[in-house]
């Protein structure tokens, strides 16, 4: 029984095997930078800490198994392109609705929540990592075709989501530019996705996303939220009376 399970997995040990998976655990904390902003600004929209919480933790739960059934598949799901336009549709929808969502908001730092239950963020959050995984996926694969390993890898990178997403929604109310720039990756990562439906030669090399992205963040970082401004101005009023 087991040793159909590894056949069918492709589970064969080798030297290489932990330089293969040593690589496969880097592509996904790069490749995971623009998608743990993408769930951090998704979460930030419950209403307190605790359910950001749970709605990361369970969310990531449906998105692990989702990925594993991506990887599973991966050979009969690229022969269709309809999935990687859905995923490309779906995410420059979430950049479209983000931005249109702050232009109708008068104060453009307002933490007003946007899901009214903790079920309705989880799926959010599980199929917008989906459509970020389309990609990597793709990436994984090419790196190594023994299924174990790039499940492995997979665990990992899930983990390791977790842990950066965590990071990233109290990074979003440090910094003022964060969430934009964050949404800008997602747009960045929908027109990849978009490109690869056209005409794949139009796709840029991996570098090159990765690279842009990482400036995009830079600059996401460059400016906190001035928030000594109003303790400032009262306590001038206060000299002034």
């Amino acid at each position: 029984m087991l040793d159909r399970i590894f056949d069918y997995l492709d589970f064969h040990f080798s030297i290489e095997a932990p330089i293969v998976l040593l690589i496969l655990v880097l592509l996904e904390a790069l490749l995971s930078a623009d998608n743990a902003i993408a769930l951090a600004a998704i979460a930030r929209g419950l209403e307190d800490e605790e359910l950001e919480r749970k709605g990361l933790n369970f969310g990531l739960v449906v998105a692990y198994v989702l990925r594993i059934t991506l990887i599973l598949t991966a050979t009969w799901v690229q022969q269709f392109w309809q999935f990687e336009l859905l995923g490309a549709a779906y995410l420059l929808w979430l950049v479209f609705q983000h931005f249109t969502l702050q232009e109708s908001n008068d104060d453009e730092h307002d933490r007003a929540p946007r899901f009214t239950s903790l079920l309705q963020a989880i799926p959010v959050i599980a199929f917008t990592d989906l459509a970020f995984s389309l990609d990597s996926v793709t990436t994984a694969i090419a790196v190594s075709q023994e299924k174990w390993l790039v499940l492995t890898g997979a665990t990992i990178g899930i983990i390791t989501l977790r842990f950066m997403a965590g990071l990233f929604i109290r990074w979003l109310d440090e910094y003022e530019n964060l969430e934009d720039a964050g949404y800008v990756t997602v747009a960045l990562v929908g027109l990849r996705l978009l490109l690869k439906v056209v005409n794949d030669s139009l796709v840029p090399p991996e570098w090159i996303m990765i690279a842009a992205i990482f400036l995009i963040l830079g600059w996401g970082f460059s400016k906190r939220v001035d928030t000594e401004l109003p303790q400032v101005e009262s306590e001038k009023s206060e000299i002034s009376k």
